[in-house]
């Protein structure tokens, strides 16, 4: 339907000049309600949700009774020759109704039939939740899951496979497995009996034999599974259970839909496509044009979290949008019949248009996989094209306000997803809140383009960083920049991605060709998420949960009043962004004179990781020598930068447990490392295999620790006091295994296999660094170097476990007791008795839990140890 003046461009008179009113909230309640009832309601008992169904029915019959009876009575009184049926109300006048009254008009009448239509969408969103959350309670997969029995059943695979993210836990690093998601047609339980039902499941595959075959499965897929049956983690979760299967290859009874092996096979033509291309580009690509992230690893994850462009990693509504404009043409010209796009060139009318820009979302909800995701991102990349290529935006409110009601009520689960709010809240924003900003940029003397952008980057920011911070307990203070930067390639990687993935099923040698121009913007994207992430000021910590969102909402609030109400706005906007760029940059020298960290001269450092440890020895400029590499590559990468060190031409790793190695590759972004060390007992096998694995990768070579090897960098020199040759205690005969490394205590092989060093650093400052020796080596070493003296600084065993040897506390007698351990760790590290004996024996005790990370300064009567703060 042509809006005014329409028919004057249909004769060439030139688009209409159009002003647009307020813009039109009355369904923003309505879907509200909807999404709130629906995010409660999936998380408590039924009956619950169907008292709250009633009320709200009953509250919302009751207010609208008086208007339908003033309907009835004029409709009565004219007789019915209005609409030729008797007077009857249909449905029509019913919402006409609902609608005249979130106009928001005074009266008490008009109030309370809005607050009618806002109680009844909240009963159908909280009925649809309550309907949905039953059905995952009927049936015999919820009764398996509550007997945690095991179980034959059939499963038919409705999701891509995905691997878990590696992570530790304590000691231990966990399996990567196999996820994926899956409806349960047909259970056999172990007496025989077979049930036909419908279950949705989280299907969980440990690591082993046949894994590559798991990740091949497509959608649709049939499979035969024998698993144990366990109950979610969490009531809210969208899964009646979880199949915990065993290892080895997948049992395929059926297999896929023509349909999904189609999009299967597209899906594999783009990643044939990608093979030759930069890592970067070739793990990005695909997940920029169909979601498909399966070749991106840790590290460009965490450099697109770090930066906020988290959303190009998977499929969202920018994706759609940008393949439609190349189908209706520039903004606010698809309403015309000069519209430009390749629609006119094609000769396509304008309802041939909106049929193929329906084929075209179509075939993306297909070849990205009909997941909640790709629906959420199709609903809003179309309301946000419809503002683009219509200019109305002012009707684009209630279309995105439709589009959460509908999508809500068809998955209630959505109400509760992180991700469908920040989709919702970026889309929002770029309907109201960017316009007015490009156009008060735009008056400002900000060239059009760029005021367009940079609008949308600020207010997408705005809505959408305190809802990050609730999960995430951080700000991006590069996520603008970021975003702007990546914003420039992200149209051509999008369209030439989607080229090849296209001719990838008819000529490879084309679909290379395009790929390979992809590549450049992917390219693009991939290294201003790496610069960004790499940058010291990248992210700060900011309080979580709801609370620390609050507070940043409040705080964005003030700032956009400020900017629009003080004086000199031009002045102090520039004083702003100087002030972040010193933020984010970091100068040492001034970021010393303002934190006071590092403090000048440190020596020995031992950074906040978390339950592990991630120690570092100054050896004179950049350089420093680095004693394991703590749990996490993030924060030890984060403490590194901080201390400013680029050089380590020595990393030891006292021994293989995850919370002293997982960390590596965080030590080697960015570095020039020399060598690492390590002891000479490989166990666990994994975690050996690991830092193999990634030494190689970087190039850097690997060295045993020797029994009495002596070593110097500079002012820095020590000297190996552990394992005895055969690998330490547990060489010896000691069974391996028994703590591990985060464990509560007892010997164990690979905790007594750890190098321990004694370190005379600048002044003469002494350092016996024991990584986390048990008790019969910590005596084993003692008797074996009779002579040790008295030392400044002890890193304290075993992050300060309850298993210490006394007798090498007293005969060591540090001046500073160092424990590197995490908050609220489940081991009860460090131990009260082992803090006492410390303190008893004269040293002060110092603990990265509650200190931050702590820098030691001087030597002898200028010892002093400088916490960062917790």
């Amino acid at each position: 339907m042509k809006s005014d003046g329409a028919d004057q461009d249909d004769r060439g008179a030139g688009p209409p000049r159009r002003e647009e009113g307020p813009a039109d909230l009355r369904l923003v309640p309505l879907a509200v309600a909807a999404w709130a009832a629906a995010a409660i309601a999936v998380g408590v008992a039924g009956w619950w949700t169907v008292a709250g169904v009633a009320v709200c029915l009953v509250g919302g019959g009751v207010l609208l009774m008086p208007a339908v009876a003033r309907r009835f009575g004029g409709a009565t009184r004219s007789g019915g020759a209005d609409d030729g049926a008797g007077g009857t109300v249909g449905p029509a006048e019913a919402l006409g109704t609902v609608g005249t009254g979130l106009r928001g008009a005074s009266g008490s009448r008009w109030g309370a039939t809005a607050f009618a239509g806002v109680l009844l969408c909240a009963a159908a969103g909280a009925a649809s939740a309550g309907l949905h959350a039953a059905d995952l309670r009927r049936g015999p997969v919820p009764v398996l899951a509550r007997e945690y029995a095991r179980a034959q059943l059939e499963v038919t695979v409705t999701s891509d496979p995905r691997l878990t993210r590696p992570r530790v836990r304590g000691s231990e690093s966990v399996p990567v497995s196999v996820v994926l998601d899956g409806e349960v047609t047909r259970v056999e339980r172990s007496d025989g009996t077979a049930h036909r039902t419908r279950a949705p499941v989280l299907l969980i595959v440990p690591p082993g034999e046949g894994r590559a075959e798991w990740l091949r499965l497509l959608p649709s897929t049939r499979l035969r599974v024998a698993a144990r049956v366990t109950l979610p983690g969490d009531s809210g979760d969208p899964f009646a259970a979880v199949l915990k299967a065993g290892a080895g290859p997948p049992r395929i009874i059926g297999p896929p839909s023509t349909l999904q092996r189609t999009a299967g096979e597209l899906r594999a033509g783009l990643r044939r496509a990608t093979e030759g291309l930069d890592p970067d580009a070739r793990a990005l690509l695909p997940g920029l044009v169909v979601g498909d992230t399966s070749r991106i690893g840790p590290e460009l994850r965490d450099a697109f979290v770090a930066t906020d462009l988290t959303h190009l990693l998977a499929v969202s509504g920018s994706n759609l949008s940008v393949v439609l404009l190349l189908l209706v043409g520039r903004p606010g010209r698809a309403h015309l019949v000069e519209r430009g796009g390749l629609a006119p060139r094609l000769g396509m009318s304008l309802r041939g248009t909106a049929v193929a820009g329906g084929a075209l979302t179509l075939a993306f909800v297909v070849v990205c996989r009909p997941d909640p995701s790709v629906l959420r991102a199709a609903a809003c990349g179309l309301v946000v094209l419809l503002a683009i290529a219509t200019g109305r935006r002012r009707s684009l409110i209630p279309a995105l306000a439709a589009a959460v009601l509908l999508l809500v009520l068809y998955d209630p689960w959505l109400a509760r997803s992180y991700g469908f709010l920040l989709s919702v809240l970026a889309t929002g924003a770029l309907l109201t809140v960017a316009p007015r900003w490009s156009g008060a940029l735009r008056r400002r003397g900000v060239p059009g383009g760029l005021s367009e952008a940079l609008a949308a980057s600020l207010a997408a920011q705005a809505v959408c960083a305190p809802v990050v911070v609730v999960f995430a307990a951080r700000v991006s203070l590069v996520a603008i920049p970021a975003n702007l930067l990546a914003e420039l390639a992200v149209a051509p990687a999008t369209v030439f991605g989607f080229a090849a993935l296209a001719a990838a099923a008819v000529w490879m040698p084309a679909a290379e060709g395009l790929a390979w121009v992809a590549g450049w913007p992917a390219g693009w994207i991939a290294r201003v998420a790496r610069t960004g992430a790499a940058l010291p000021g990248a992210e700060v910590s900011w309080p979580g949960g709801w609370w620390g969102g609050l507070a940043l909402a409040l705080l964005t609030a003030l700032l956009v009043v400020a900017a629009r109400r003080l004086p000199y706005r031009g002045p102090v906007a520039g004083l702003v962004v100087v002030l972040l760029l010193l933020a984010v940059v970091r100068p040492a020298p001034l970021t010393r004179w303002v934190t006071g960290w590092p403090p000048r001269g440190w020596v020995y450092a031992m950074c906040q990781v978390g339950q592990g440890d991630a120690t570092v020895l100054a050896a004179g400029g950049d350089a420093a020598v680095v004693v394991d590499a703590g749990p996490d590559p993030v924060p030890v990468d984060r403490c590194l930068r901080d201390l400013g060190v680029r050089r380590v031409p020595l990393l030891v790793l006292t021994h293989f447990h995850a919370d002293h190695v997982a960390g590596l590759p965080g030590v080697l972004r960015g570095r020039a490392v020399g060598a690492i060390q390590t002891t000479g007992l490989e166990e666990p096998p994994a975690q050996a295999a690991f830092v193999r694995r990634t030494a190689a990768a970087a190039g850097v070579p690997l060295i045993r620790a020797g029994l009495g090897e002596r070593r110097r960098v500079g002012a820095l020199e020590w000297s190996v006091l552990w394992p005895a040759e055969g690998g330490g205690a547990a060489g010896r005969g000691r069974p391996p295994g028994g703590s591990g490394g985060s464990g509560s205590g007892g010997s164990g092989g690979a905790n007594d296999a750890s190098v321990a060093l004694l370190v005379r650093a600048a002044g003469g400052l002494t350092l016996l660094l024991l990584g986390d020796l048990e008790p019969p080596a910590q005596r084993d070493l003692l008797r074996a170097h009779p002579g040790l003296a008295p030392v400044d600084v002890l890193k304290v065993a075993h992050h300060g476990s309850a298993h210490q040897d006394p007798g090498l506390i007293r005969a060591v007698r540090p001046r500073l007791a160092l424990v590197s351990t995490g908050r609220d760790n489940p081991y009860g590290h460090p131990s009260p008795r082992t803090v006492a004996a410390l303190r008893d024996g004269g040293a002060r005790v110092l603990r990265t839990d509650r200190d931050g990370a702590i820098a030691v300064v001087g030597a002898g009567p200028g010892l002093v140890a400088v916490p960062r703060g917790g």
